[in-house]
């Protein structure tokens, strides 16, 4: 019989396991158990695991233990890490804060960049930002990386698609030496993998990078603990079809998800008005009001929060009882990323799509696709019932 792994025999760090242990979490996951060993070893690895599955401890553990052993880790920059959004950003933050000590720096584009130019000047070990805030600060000679080791490419998908690749690419060419490289995702494709499979990062000129890979057999997470359910409504009546659900569920946390940015406002108006309280977030609302929207929503203070796909990838937010997705994604990808965002850390949740003819027939073909079983619901006295049940009352 093989011994079980622990964060001890992984090697981490005591003052990390202790702090672990007050976050409640005394046991590594399988991401953790199979990628903290290749990362301590400061191989190059290229990982991908379903959501809420511990993917961010999976490379901090190792890495600030490594930061940790160090004479002095206070005095350089030792570890990148790159995120596709100042809320990933962020929360990658707070789960360093949960457990470390060690001085980490936000940077992220919409924020004052002499508030940030002031925090490098108190030498973090560790920075944590957006691709393009970073090489703006590089580029301006006030990010400093000589001395990193490792950069971490966390949502690798998102940060290498057209519209952040630039940035990203330009980035791991920052370092004049060698540095380990890991990138992170639920979904990796194969462009993504070749890519980085071929990603060079040189010491002299010479040295390049041989990037390991390491796909996780999924946990059935979508499958086997999200209930996924089906509402039809016409596109016009949708809202308020939306408002019968949140009455009929009683969601404890429930996110929305539309695909029209301009629809968050107008879904948060409309049920306001019916007297449902609920908040928004999309690309366009301010950095500060996103971070505090969040911490409310994490903390439990906000129940209802209406959203674009902006919140869909990495975000770990606790207690997510219903996801409703307000329409069908066209990537299916952003679905899975979606529907991810509930049944977290060992937990179940409800997935509900409130869509019309069109996209009950796209959801149908992704059921048999993703091997999914949805439930088809209708809205009947206040309750969700499936039709089979109104047939049985002769309703």
């Amino acid at each position: 019989m093989s011994e079980k792994t622990t964060f001890n025999s992984l090697k981490i760090s005591e003052n990390l396991i202790k702090k672990l242990e007050e976050n409640q979490i005394t046991e590594p996951t399988a991401v953790q158990a199979q990628a903290i060993p290749v990362i301590a070893e400061g191989k190059s690895l290229l990982f991908q695991s379903e959501t809420g599955t511990g993917k961010t401890y999976a490379y901090v553990l190792p890495l600030l233990t490594k930061i940790e052993s160090e004479d002095n880790p206070q005095k350089n920059i030792k570890l990148m890490v790159v995120a596709p959004t100042f809320e990933l950003a962020s929360q990658i933050k707070t789960q360093i804060k949960n457990i470390s000590e060690i001085k980490t720096t936000l940077l992220i584009g919409g924020a004052p960049i002499k508030r940030q130019v002031e925090n490098l000047k108190e030498k973090p070990a560790v920075i944590i930002g957006t691709p393009a805030r970073l090489l703006e600060l590089f580029n301006l000679k006030k990010l400093k990386l000589e001395n990193l080791d490792a950069v971490v490419l966390d949502e690798v998908d998102r940060l290498i698609a057209p519209e952040l690749r630039d940035f990203t690419m330009a980035l791991l060419n920052s370092p004049k030496k060698h540095v380990q490289l890991i990138a992170a995702s639920a979904t990796i494709t194969k462009p993504t993998q070749k890519l980085l499979a071929g990603t060079k990062i040189k010491s002299d000129g010479s040295l390049e990078h041989e990037v390991e890979t390491l796909f996780l057999p999924p946990e059935d997470v979508l499958r086997k603990r999200i209930t996924h359910l089906a509402i039809f409504s016409e596109r016009r009546d949708k809202i308020d079809t939306l408002r019968k659900v949140i009455l009929a569920e009683k969601p404890s946390k429930c996110l929305v998800f539309t695909g029209k940015l301009d629809q968050v406002e107008n879904i948060v108006s409309k049920l306001n008005f019916k007297g449902i309280e609920c908040f928004g977030l999309h690309a366009k609302t301010d950095k500060v009001a996103r971070k505090s929207m969040i911490d409310r929503f994490r903390s439990g203070k906000i129940k209802i929060l209406i959203t674009s796909d902006l919140a869909s990838r990495g975000l770990d937010i606790p207690e997510i009882s219903h996801i409703i997705q307000m329409d069908m994604p066209s990537n299916e990808d952003f679905f899975v990323h979606r529907a991810g965002r509930t049944a977290r850390a060992g937990k179940t949740g409800i997935n509900i799509v409130i869509g019309d003819e069109y996209e009950m027939n796209q959801f149908a073909r992704l059921e048999k696709k993703l091997g999914l079983k949805v439930y088809p619901k209708m809205l009947f006295k206040g309750k969700l019932v499936s039709p089979s049940e109104l047939e049985k009352k002769g309703e």
